[in-house]
């Protein structure tokens, strides 16, 4: 059986400014902005490129937890040039730390940011990505 991992529920303080910040800074597409019901708002916004879109959410319980915002780290982005990459981030406005090469491999360079509530991403870079999906290049 195939599983697909792609809506992840990030936790943000005010959807508006979240919404803001993912499209006009990181340059996420906003998939969907409605509401479901009185009192009840999502905003599914997708990085370019990919297949797995983030979902924020206002007056909808998640019956397993509800986590405060600010609270998820270790997301990621992957990216075929790094350096390119935060340029084009940098220049959109959003605060992206220079590139980290912890290893010469493929895969062993990153760049981090938060959003405004302080939830972490990293950018990896894969210069293998420019070719070949990552589900083939980890083989």
């Amino acid at each position: 059986m195939d599983m697909t991992l792609e809506v992840i529920p990030l936790p943000v303080s005010d959807l508006d400014r979240a919404k803001s910040f993912y499209v006009d800074k990181a340059g996420f597409r906003c998939d969907v902005d409605r509401e479901l019901m009185p009192g009840s708002r999502i905003v599914q916004l997708t990085p370019p490129g990919s297949g797995c879109s983030i979902v924020l959410a206002a007056g909808i319980p998640i019956p397993t937890g509800t986590p405060a915002p600010g609270t998820y780290h270790g997301l990621q982005l992957v990216v075929s040039d790094i350096e390119a990459a935060r340029a084009e981030l940098v220049a959109r406005g959003l605060d992206v730390s220079e590139p980290v090469r912890f290893g010469e491999d493929d895969g062993g360079t990153f760049a981090y940011f938060t959003d405004p509530d302080g939830n972490g991403w990293a950018i990896q870079e894969y210069r293998k990505r420019a070719t070949v999906p990552l589900r083939d290049a980890l083989q």
